[in-house]
């Protein structure tokens, strides 16, 4: 600044240049300050939630990276010990390198302590975007084995709503994949689908001319949308269930805790209710690797792409049950689909009664009619 200065006062001649460099000095302050947030909470995410002896799921994007840096650190230091962590892309398994973070994969390790990653857009439920930078279908894979998912943003990845903040990224099979866009495109009337072009890592920006390839050799289809997403679960499914696409952006129900950066400092958003988000397992509830066998397996169930064919095949109930606060569940009511509906009353006597992990009964939703006792095995309990 003094520099600036003096050199105005010497030449006058160089205000006009000063003057034009203003909004680059702005945007680079502004670059800086997001930085500094984004390291901020991937350095508290690491401090509170990493300890030695655990498997650690990396993230991928620029807030994740402050996450990796910290173990890095932290286990360089001797502070950590005994660490292995998955990568979620080749970016981050080259980073994990450079530091000397021990590196496994799903193959070897299929439950993991804690998961640590960015997202593109955070609802007020917890429910997520992700996918700018291209690795959404690793993290999805890394991150639902995890018994704790920690969400590092800054603060303007909040949002009201999913949808009109950041494209939505879907990523398809390059094979017929204009036949597999338009598909795409019409589960989400309204949006506009666009093929990503040029690198997957830089989102929905164009730059180049090619379809950007993501590490499993993918394409990606980013959907635009105006209006907000009125049911991010139920287009998550229609999404998973469209025949070419691999998976899709939406990360709903998973979050376990969200850190977040802001100007007035950093704050700490966990989900409504037992203070664990669904999906989550916890260690007592018949040993780690048996709840996260029931994790999966709830998982699988909960995107399937038809709830009434899954509740004729299954048995089950399609809707999480009430009333206990602990287990591998978050114990939060929530209503039944319609669709579960007509498909619980069409059930054969003796078919589906929705239990808790404890096994003990729940209440029934409001129009459902009880079925004989029985004790069916529900996804996750």
């Amino acid at each position: 600044l003094a520099f600036t200065l003096a050199l105005l006062a010497l030449n006058p001649s160089t205000r006009a240049g000063v003057r034009l460099n203003r909004s680059a000095l702005r945007s680079a302050a502004i670059t800086m300050n997001q930085d500094e947030l984004k390291k901020q909470v991937g350095y508290k995410a690491v401090d509170d939630h990493v300890k030695s002896g655990m498997v650690v799921g990396l993230g991928t994007g620029s807030t994740a990276y402050f996450a990796v840096e910290r173990l890095g650190e932290k286990l360089k230091s001797g502070e950590l010990k005994d660490i292995i962590a998955i990568p979620t892309s080749i970016r981050t398994k080259e980073q994990a390198e450079s530091l000397g973070i021990p590196l496994v994969t799903l193959d070897s390790n299929s439950v993991l302590d804690v998961a640590i990653d960015g997202a593109d857009a955070v609802d007020p439920k917890l429910n997520l975007v992700k996918g700018g930078g291209g690795a959404l279908l690793r993290e999805k894979m890394v991150e639902v084995c995890a018994k704790k998912f920690i969400v590092i943003v800054d603060e303007s990845k909040l949002c009201d709503g999913l949808g009109p903040s950041f494209p939505l990224p879907v990523e398809i099979t390059p094979f017929c994949h204009e036949h597999t866009l338009r598909m795409v495109a019409a589960c989400a009337p309204g949006a506009e689908a666009k093929l990503r072009l040029g690198s997957a890592a830089t989102g929905s920006k164009v730059d180049g001319d090619e379809p950007a390839v993501t590490d499993n050799g993918n394409y990606i289809v980013d959907l635009f949308f105006k209006e907000t997403i009125p049911d991010p679960p139920a287009l998550a499914a229609k999404l998973k269930a469209t025949v070419g696409v691999v998976d899709h952006g939406l990360f709903c129900e998973m979050t376990s805790e969200c850190i977040i950066a802001g100007a007035d400092g950093i704050s700490v958003k966990k989900p409504r209710g037992a203070g664990e988000a669904v999906m989550r397992g916890q260690k007592g509830a018949g040993g780690g690797g048996e709840v996260a066998v029931k994790v999966l397996t709830y998982v699988r169930w909960r995107v399937a792409e038809s709830f009434t064919a899954r509740c004729r095949t299954a048995r089950v109930a399609p809707w999480r049950p009430a009333g206990h606060a602990r287990g591998p569940l978050r114990c939060a009511y929530v209503p039944a689909p319609p669709q579960a509906v007509a498909a619980f009353n069409a059930a054969p006597a003796g078919g589906m009664t929705p239990t808790h992990s404890c096994g003990r009964r729940s209440d029934m939703p409001v129009g459902v009619a009880p079925a004989a006792p029985a004790k069916p095995t529900v996804p996750g309990a």
